[in-house]
C-alpha cells in the first residue's frame, strides 16, 4: 500500500475509531482526539480530571477498540516496583523463575499515579523511555506498541507524592478532562442507569498499530513548521531572548527539547488523521497546550494572581 493510500485509509479508520468509543464514552471528544494521538504517536499521556469524569472508562474503551491488551495499576502509597515490573520466585524444582508483573501488556492505566511514593514511580520510567524492563539484572522487552496512560486526581493532593518534572516529561501529552456540559450529563445518566450494553468492535490490532506509527514518522515536514515549533518551546522559557513578557512575569522554567519533538510528531498526526499529507503551522497549535502545560511550571505570582498555564501557552501561539 503506497503511503498516500495509507494515510487515506487511516482517515477512515480514525472516524470509525472515534464512533466506535462513542458508544460509551459521551462528549470529552478533546481528551478522546489527544488520547487516540497519543496512541498513533507511541508516545504516554496523563489524564488530570476530578473522580467520575470516565478517565478509566476512558482508557479501557480506547484498548477494547484499539484491539490491544490492556492492565490497570491502581496505585497506593504502599506498591512496591515488583508489583509493576514482577518478581524472581523459586519454583518446585528450586530454580528462579521470573513472574512478570502487569507492565507486560500493550497499554497500562496507571490509576492515580501521584498517589505512590517516587521510587515506584521510577519503575515505570524505563519502561516509558526504553520499552523495556530490567529486573534483578536480567533485561525483558516489552511488547510493542506499550503505552502508559497515567491518571491524576487534581483535587485531593494531601499525602500524594507529585511527578517529579524529569517523569513529567516522559508524557507527550497533559489531557485535562472537564466536566460534561448540560446535555452530555443527561445522555451520561440515560446510558448509565438502564439495561443498554453496548459493545465496542475492535478495529486495529497491534500489528497495525506498529504500522501506523512508522506511517507517521515517514511523513514529510517543511522548515518553517519546524522552525516555528521549536521557536514556540524557545519562548516558554523565561531566560530566552524571545520571551514575551507575560512568560518572564509568570514562569520559572519552560519547556525542554522533548517538547519541540513531540510537538512535530503529534503535528504530524494530527494533519494525517485529518487527511492532510504534510502538517501546518494549524497542526502544530493545536496541539500545543496539551504538549506543553506540563512542562512548564508557574511561579507564586502567577498562582496568586489566577494566570493559566493555557492562556500562558495561547499567547504565545
Amino acid at each position: 500500500m503506497s503511503d498516500v493510500k495509507a494515510v487515506e485509509e487511516l482517515v477512515n479508520k480514525y472516524n470509525l475509531l472515534k464512533t466506535e468509543i462513542g458508544k460509551i464514552i459521551i462528549g470529552q471528544q478533546e481528551a478522546v482526539n489527544f488520547t487516540l494521538l497519543s496512541v498513533f504517536c507511541g508516545g504516554h499521556s496523563l489524564l488530570i480530571g476530578v473522580p467520575g469524569l470516565a478517565k478509566t472508562l476512558l482508557v479501557n474503551t480506547v484498548s477494547d477498540a484499539l484491539g490491544l491488551d490492556f492492565k490497570r495499576i491502581q496505585f497506593t502509597p504502599d506498591l512496591m516496583p515488583s508489583d509493576i515490573l514482577g518478581s524472581e520466585i523459586l519454583d518446585e524444582n528450586r530454580q528462579f523463575k521470573f513472574i512478570k508483573g502487569p507492565i507486560f501488556s500493550n497499554i497500562i492505566l496507571a490509576d492515580e499515579i501521584n498517589r505512590t511514593p517516587p521510587k515506584t514511580q521510577a519503575a515505570l520510567l524505563e519502561a516509558m523511555q526504553e520499552r523495556s524492563v530490567t529486573v534483578s539484572g536480567n533485561h525483558y522487552k516489552l511488547d510493542l506498541p506499550f503505552f502508559v496512560l497515567a491518571t491524576q486526581n487534581p483535587i485531593e493532593q494531601e499525602g500524594t507524592y507529585p511527578l517529579p518534572e524529569a517523569q513529567l516529561d516522559r508524557f507527550m501529552f497533559s489531557i485535562n478532562l472537564e466536566y460534561p456540559s448540560f446535555e452530555e450529563e443527561v445522555a451520561v445518566v440515560k446510558n448509565t442507569t438502564g439495561n443498554i450494553n453496548n459493545t465496542i468492535n475492535s478495529l486495529f490490532s497491534a500489528e497495525e498499530i506498529v504500522e501506523v506509527q512508522k506511517l507517521i514518522r515517514k511523513i514529510p515536514v517543511a522548515d518553517n513548521v519546524i522552525e516555528y515549533a521549536v521557536r514556540l518551546v524557545g519562548k516558554t522559557r523565561p531566560k530566552s531572548p524571545e520571551a514575551t513578557e507575560l512568560v518572564k512575569s509568570y514562569l520559572d522554567w519552560g519547556a525542554g527539547p522533548r517538547a519541540s519533538q513531540n510537538l512535530i510528531l503529534a503535528a504530524k498526526a494530527h494533519a494525517a488523521v485529518h487527511g492532510k499529507f504534510s502538517p501546518d503551522i494549524e497542526d502544530v497549535k493545536a496541539v500545543a497546550i496539551p504538549i506543553l502545560s506540563h512542562r512548564i511550571v508557574k511561579n507564586y505570582k502567577a498562582e496568586a494572581e489566577g494566570v493559566s498555564i493555557s492562556n500562558i501557552i495561547t499567547s504565545l501561539l
